[in-house]
């Protein structure tokens, strides 16, 4: 799953999406491209969030048409599910959603499989209420990601034991290696790419 974390253009979009695909092949990867249509949770009021719901599910219907890929985005609002399966294929929940009952009813009331990314406050054994959640919704499927746990002020870390805590639940575990980079509400909020 990769992308650009904005779907800023449909050009920078199919760029990326070309590139990462021919990647992907060459190393054997299954590949689902990602994009967000607003984003919602920036640490700044004035950082860019994005051309709204329709016209980002539109860039992702272009990447999908012209490559052949799965695609998936964030949603944040419960009204969002229906429309955004329209054309996605994996729903995903954003970290700091990660909990919202009605958000995860409403992903997985739209048959497609769910992509909840674990919230830096949550432990990675607190995943199997998530889970818990979902499959009373009736959800179609489910993927765990890590992205990093608070440590302190403005900074995140993996403990890797997590991968293995959160795979007990039955279902696939991704790891984000960027977010789990970031320092959340400070200068590196996109990952420091020393590490």
């Amino acid at each position: 799953i990769a992308g650009p974390c904005l779907a800023e253009s449909q050009a920078l979009c199919e760029e990326v999406a070309g590139s990462l695909q021919v990647l992907c092949r060459g190393y054997g990867f299954g590949y689902v491209f990602k994009a967000s249509f607003d984003k919602a949770n920036r640490t700044s009021v004035s950082t860019t969030r994005g051309a709204g719901i329709e016209a980002g599910l539109e860039v992702l219907q272009g990447v999908k048409d012209k490559f052949g890929l799965p695609v998936t985005t964030d949603i944040h609002l419960p009204e969002q599910a229906a429309q955004a399966a329209h054309v996605v294929d994996l729903m995903q929940i954003p970290a700091f959603l990660c909990r919202q009952t009605d958000l995860l009813e409403a992903a997985a009331q739209t048959g497609r499989p769910v992509n909840v990314k674990k919230g830096q406050f949550l432990a990675p054994n607190d995943t199997k209420n998530i889970v818990d959640k979902l499959r009373s919704f009736g959800t179609n499927g489910i993927m765990l990601t890590e992205r990093g746990t608070t440590f302190g002020y403005g900074d995140l870390v993996v403990d890797m034991r997590g991968l293995v805590t959160m795979r007990e639940t039955g279902w696939p575990v991704l790891y984000d290696a960027t977010h789990s980079l970031q320092r959340p509400g400070g200068a590196e909020t996109r990952g420091d790419r020393r590490f």
